[in-house]
């Protein structure tokens, strides 16, 4: 499978079409390396994606300033013992034919450049803090750290031209996008072909992993292979795999240009649902096909979460679970007691996309996060259009945190049939996880690569 790469042209198109949303000068930071216990010992470097966004190169230290039309990258200048340690670095002449830019200076150089501007100086908030300082220091003023949420005047305005580009994706984005995508399906087609009983997570993580290795992909996030899927984020892989377990698998790659993908799949141990385990997994997926259905340009997606809520709620009330109609069940909370969370989120250069700049990237103007426990997780409330990556996510989890606090189970009361709940205590938890891209006509699922019907995922576990 051949790794796309996108042209120094198309980086050109989206520094120019920022230059026209711009009211001031505006500086991007690239980021810092973290060092690992010693200084010469770094984590591997990914640059800010507002960064890459821009230029599609992670270049440790870097900034990129845009002014009177011109975008000028500040970048060290190469040195000479680099040869010995890393290989030989590129000229900076080199570096600005390469990407297009209109100039190229030693990293040195920036304090008096951004000096002589006239006027406010636009940045964004950074993904370290030694960015933000070393921000700080040339600006003037204070630069948050990973918390977009207070952002005023000419940073606001800085975000809100980045967000109105990046929401919608261009052709070579979504190149990326659906690269991601098959390279994540087939990590997860391995991890269910991985599985056995007396295994472990870790043994179904690492085929997992090197798969999109094998594909010169990194993790978008850190993969979720876990026999305890009702915790939503468990990132350690350390129990064992037993017959009758169910596994989730939440797991995506990111390109070299730091597009990402997002899929969660949910299989049995032993390659077989029981009746119990299919039935609560055939709610999440009608929910989740629903959803997808209904992601349409125009289409707000809070009321793609709805019909998540309303659809899982009408599941479990036909098996039993909840009593009472469906109307008065979800007014009441009944859906977050086993739907905790949004349906998904924007997806593109990280994979929750532009989080770092707080709701104003995730909510539409004058839209607010609701306070109902449950609804309060929805990450994305814009009206869905065409070039938009979503996910969509339904899931069932059996919380005891949740189900055993009656501040959350009170309003529901006998409405909850424990005695019918106790009968699916097999299934601790299921999510089903697609990549879906708004088009003209409706939707395409990125990620329909990787199998999800009950009878599909246990034919591959048997292949």
């Amino acid at each position: 499978m051949s790794i796309p790469s996108t042209s120094a042209s198309v980086f050109k198109r989206r520094r120019d079409r920022l230059h026209g949303h711009l009211k001031s000068p505006a500086l991007l930071a690239a980021g810092e390396a973290r060092s690992r216990n010693f200084r010469a010992n770094v984590y591997p470097f990914r640059a800010s994606s507002h960064f890459l966004y821009f230029l599609g190169a992670s270049i440790p230290g870097a900034a990129l300033l845009f002014v009177d039309g011109r975008s000028i990258l500040f970048t060290h200048a190469p040195d000479p013992v680099d040869a010995l340690w890393h290989g030989p670095r590129p000229s900076l002449e080199s570096v600005c034919a390469a990407h297009e830019l209109d100039e190229v200076r030693p990293l040195e150089e920036i304090g008096d450049a951004v000096s002589a501007l006239v006027g406010p100086v636009a940045t964004l908030p950074t993904q370290d803090t030694a960015s933000a300082k070393w921000l700080g220091s040339l600006l003037g003023r204070e630069v948050d750290s990973c918390s977009g949420d207070s952002l005023t005047g000419v940073d606001a305005a800085l975000a809100d031209g980045i967000i109105d580009l990046r929401s919608r994706h261009d052709e070579a984005a979504i190149e990326q996008l659906k690269h991601a995508a098959r390279v994540s399906a087939e990590a997860h087609i391995a991890g269910m072909r991985a599985t056995r009983p007396g295994g472990d997570e870790y043994g179904v993580m690492a085929a997992m992993v090197g798969v999109l290795r094998s594909a010169g992909l990194e993790d978008a996030y850190g993969p979720i292979v876990t026999v305890h899927g009702e915790v939503l984020h468990a990132h350690e892989h350390t129990n064992p795999t037993a017959s009758g377990d169910l596994l989730l698998a939440d797991v995506g790659g990111e390109t070299s240009e730091g597009w990402a993908a997002d899929i969660t799949r949910v299989w049995p141990v032993s390659g077989t649902f029981s009746s119990s385990q299919r039935a609560i997994y055939d709610v999440v997926l009608e929910a989740e096909l629903a959803c997808i259905e209904m992601a349409q340009p125009g289409v707000r997606y809070r009321a793609v979460h709805e019909c998540a809520k309303r659809t899982i709620v009408a599941g479990l009330r036909e098996l039993g679970i909840f009593k009472g109609e469906v109307d008065g069940l979800i007014e009441r909370g009944a859906a977050a007691l086993f739907f905790p969370h949004g349906v998904g989120h924007l997806l593109g250069l990280d994979v929750h996309d532009m989080e770092d700049l707080g709701d104003r990237a995730g909510y539409a103007s004058g839209r607010e996060r609701d306070a109902r426990f449950g609804d309060a997780y929805l990450r994305l409330d814009r009206d869905l259009e065409p070039g938009m990556a979503v996910t969509i996510e339904p899931g069932f989890y059996q919380v005891p945190g949740i189900l055993d606090d009656a501040q959350y189970t009170a309003s529901i009361g006998a409405d909850l049939d424990r005695g019918v709940l106790a009968k699916y205590a097999d299934v601790r938890g299921i999510r089903i996880e697609d990549d879906v891209l708004i088009t003209e006509t409706g939707n395409e699922v990125l990620t329909s690569g990787v199998p999800k019907k009950a009878d599909e995922i246990e034919a591959v576990m048997r292949s």
